[in-house]
């Protein structure tokens, strides 16, 4: 018995003094799929042509090893997944076709895709995906979907169309369900007069691409809300307000993004109230340290105070997992296996709870206990059920996987460029 798994053994039987099966904590946690997101790993740059960054999006940081092609992005994605524990899912953007055929956002097909199902189904992984309404010249003068102009409104409600049936064609071809998440970065810099006309189009470009009934076993659609942007910080068509009355009146599943409200917010205490009125929710895990900053994923409190919610309130069935940040001052494989892991971490850390204890000690009233458990819980092992859980998937444990991207640097990010 190595060092690990006595260190497991002697957590397992301190957890089970408390009524904690970590042997059942670690079969559920298994179950999650994370869908990690494609575009950390290329600085959200895309394929589809040179355009800079706009919409609201932005990159800070020149770490070298960048990916520059589907191949390499996904040789990067190979490496990241063999450092994390389980099988989860990738999340891509449209911008990130393969595909050797020119053809705009309002023109892509499965096809332009097959690629990444073909990789897809190699790795066991599984597929989400986004309509990409950002970066492009058709993005006029911040608008997308609730543009004044037909014919720019035309435009990205085709891209919107063709969206929903990559995904339904992801879903098919690898046997789950795709979440299709929408955001548009529609809105003034400055204050408006008219905040209610780009609203209602934005509503009726939503309404034309969802007309079309697809089988939701194979893609759900997800709407997400933020509250300024990047040249829209006036006005955002896409409120929170705006979003959670659509998805709730069309059926939709609600993006809760961690950085995309105020400050003083966090998306930890409206899981439960979305839960009980939306048909699911979809959620970019991310950190904000002033606000929609995208920083790698850490296990602060909110991130353990997101697992809790889903833990305690049994909303992983009903919850879509996603990750969302880019950090272009660090290796990018390292940033993945960061974010990645903390949110697993969290997860367990929440499972390893005697909840249900809890929750009878909190409805007699006896708030003291409550504490008290909840305080001494922090310092219980959860680490070392975690150490076991990489081992038993044989993925790195501790520091060890950073050696590995340590490794992968020098021998393959490194020379890219040369």
């Amino acid at each position: 018995m190595n060092e690990v798994t006595k260190a497991y053994e002697a957590a397992k039987e301190k957890y089970a003094k408390i009524g904690v099966d970590t042997e059942a904590c670690l079969k559920a946690l298994d179950k999650i799929k994370i869908s990690m997101h494609v575009w950390q790993g290329d600085d959200v740059h895309g394929f589809l042509s040179d355009e800079a960054l706009s919409g609201g999006i932005s990159v800070t940081g020149n770490y070298p090893g960048k990916a520059t092609n589907p191949a390499e992005l996904r040789q990067d994605l190979e490496k990241a997944y063999s450092l994390i524990p389980g099988k989860h899912k990738l999340n891509l953007h449209a911008i990130y076709l393969d595909t050797d055929e020119q053809v705009d956002l309002n023109e892509i097909e499965p096809k332009h895709f097959e690629k990444w199902v073909s990789w897809a189904k190699e790795q066991g992984l599984g597929l989400d995906f986004n309509p990409t309404f950002f970066s492009h010249p058709m993005l006029k003068d911040g608008f997308t979907l609730s543009s004044p102009d037909k014919e720019v409104r035309d435009f990205w409600i085709e891209h919107g169309k063709r969206s929903r049936k990559i995904a339904e064609y992801f879903g098919k071809e690898l046997g789950e369900v795709c979440v299709n998440n929408f955001w548009v970065p529609d809105g003034y810099k400055d204050n408006p007069i008219d905040r209610l006309s780009p609203r209602k189009r934005l509503m009726e470009s939503l309404d034309e691409i969802f007309a079309e009934k697809l089988d939701e076993n194979y893609t759900l659609d997800a709407v997400e809300s933020k509250v300024f942007g990047l040249g829209a910080e006036a006005y955002t068509v896409g409120s929170h307000e705006f979003y959670m009355g659509y998805g709730l009146t069309r059926d939709k599943l609600i993006c809760l993004d961690a950085g995309h409200f105020h400050p003083t917010e966090v998306i930890s205490n409206k899981l439960s109230s979305l839960a009980l009125f939306s048909k699911g929710i979809f959620l970019h895990v991310s950190r904000p340290v002033r606000w929609d900053s995208d920083h790698v994923v850490i296990m602060d409190d909110e991130l353990q105070e997101i697992a809790k919610e889903l833990v305690r309130n049994q909303l992983l069935e009903k919850a879509h997992v996603g990750l969302d940040f880019f950090d272009a001052t660090i290796n990018r494989v390292a940033a993945w296996v960061i974010g990645t892991r903390n949110t697993q971490k969290a997860l367990l850390k929440a499972m390893l709870e005697p909840t249900e204890d809890l929750r009878q000690k909190e409805l007699a009233g006896d708030y003291t206990a409550r504490l008290v458990w909840t305080e001494e819980l922090k310092d219980y092992p959860f680490a070392d059920v975690w150490n076991y859980y990489c081992q038993e998937n044989n993925v790195p444990v501790g520091l060890d996987w950073y050696q590995e991207v340590l490794t992968y640097e020098k021998d393959v990010l490194a020379k890219r460029g040369e």
